[in-house]
């Protein structure tokens, strides 16, 4: 005879908690930019300790709204009793198991040296590398769609379609008033209105004879395709002055990808980050990206823009560019970099302003956000707009996202001449 056997239900809040609210509650250390760390040089790009990970996870379960009354009583008593450090260990295993993270443990799959140093505890010495971790595009899919939703939900938006035009185009949906058929349109045809013109032609009678000149085509809306460089200002200035600038502009580049890919399939984006000179990075590095060096090339960002767009092959090109500092380096025809930070160099703004033109002439248009009311970068945004017909933008790093998001999805209708 077969038995079930009863036991008392013990919790897990390791097994119980989840995921999202995990993430959503580490989403600022996950991001972070340096903007803590005095010494942001030191530490390789994309590198994070599992020390860093548990130091996070901790506060994040002591100190973050995530979770609801109940996870927070459960929590605490965790604490009272010692249990909060194997918390943390099964909470950072199934982040990995879950493919949220990737761990990089030097020593997992060696055999223990005796003539490596050990500190107290057996634990690794000061010279022995210490255990990393990444986080997956899973982990960074959500994080932009928890942005987004974020953002988007302060602007009272729900749903998005693609960009619309004034312009009409022969297609499946049908939104305009038919017209006749010429080649190349597609073939959706309007049955009651071609047959009423071949009705007019010859009459009522058996056979109706259609001629190629009766075809009616249904209309819809034509919805362009754009491609978007985002130009993300790097230098060490975006975490100075007590206030971390870079950290909510990765956070909106995250949003602005997750909303493309979802909502727009048909445009494109990519990211260029510039500080003394300039590179295209993956979206998929965006997390791991930290401030760089000190000054701001604008000019070479520019140009590594333009490089990008002229292999888009979309209706609407546009490049978003989110600084704090006007224009400070150069990059001189034999590769050195001229650095002037002082004021508005006329050589750094004359060529800065020479590739804005050749942006203009191919076309691309400069949408620029200023997180800063610096005289000199307001001075030079208000030449790139005038050239260029762009927008320019004052925002702060808490509004930033509203502004850029607003703009982009206002982008549906071109001015045809």
């Amino acid at each position: 005879m077969k038995r079930v056997r009863y036991s008392k239900y013990v919790p897990d809040p390791a097994g119980e908690m989840s995921m999202e609210d995990l993430l959503g509650a580490l989403s600022d250390y996950l991001l972070q930019s340096g903007f803590q760390s005095d010494m942001w040089f030191e530490m390789p790009e994309g590198e994070q300790t599992l020390d860093d990970l548990r130091r996070a996870i901790e506060q994040a379960l002591m100190e973050g709204d995530q979770f609801d009354e109940d996870m927070r009583e459960r929590l605490q008593q965790m604490a009272a009793d010692g249990e909060l450090d194997e918390l943390i260990e099964k909470l950072i295993e199934r982040m990995q198991q879950e493919d949220y993270i990737s761990i990089d443990r030097p020593y997992e799959d060696q055999a223990p040296d005796p003539s490596r140093p050990s500190g107290a505890g057996g634990q690794a010495g000061e010279n022995a590398p210490q255990a990393k971790f990444e986080i997956t595009d899973k982990s960074l899919d959500f994080l932009g769609f928890k942005s987004l939703r974020n953002l988007l939900g302060s602007l009272g938006k729900s749903s998005f379609g693609r960009h619309d035009t004034r312009d009409l185009a022969t297609g499946i949906e049908a939104s305009g008033a038919s017209r006749t058929y010429e080649f190349g349109d597609t073939l959706n045809l309007d049955i009651t209105a071609t047959l009423s013109s071949a009705i007019q032609r010859e009459g009522l009678s058996l056979p109706l004879n259609i001629e190629y000149s009766d075809l009616q085509v249904h209309q819809c809306e034509y919805q362009s395709s754009c491609a978007t460089v985002l130009m993300l200002d790097c230098s060490h200035s975006m975490i100075l002055y007590g206030e971390d600038r870079f950290t909510p502009a990765k956070k909106v580049a995250m949003a602005l990808s997750h909303l493309i890919r979802t909502q727009y399939p048909g445009d494109s984006l990519s990211l260029v980050l510039f500080h003394d000179s300039a590179e295209e990075v993956p979206l998929s590095q965006l997390a791991r990206v930290k401030v760089g060096p000190y000054y701001t090339n604008t000019r070479e960002g520019l140009r590594l823009a333009q490089r990008i767009l002229q292999r888009q092959k979309k209706d609407m090109k546009q490049i978003v560019m989110i600084t704090d500092g006007k224009p400070s380096a150069l990059t001189l025809e034999d590769g050195r970099i001229y650095k002037n930070a002082f004021g508005l160099d006329p050589l750094v703004v004359s060529q800065t302003l020479e590739e804005v033109s050749k942006c203009k002439r191919a076309g691309v248009l400069i949408n620029t956000f200023m997180l800063a009311s610096d005289y000199g970068l307001v001075q030079f945004v208000q030449k790139v707009t005038e050239m260029c017909r762009g927008k320019a933008y004052f925002t702060t790093p808490y509004t930033l996202g509203q502004y850029l998001l607003m703009d982009y999805m206002s982008r549906k209708t071109k001015t045809i001449h």
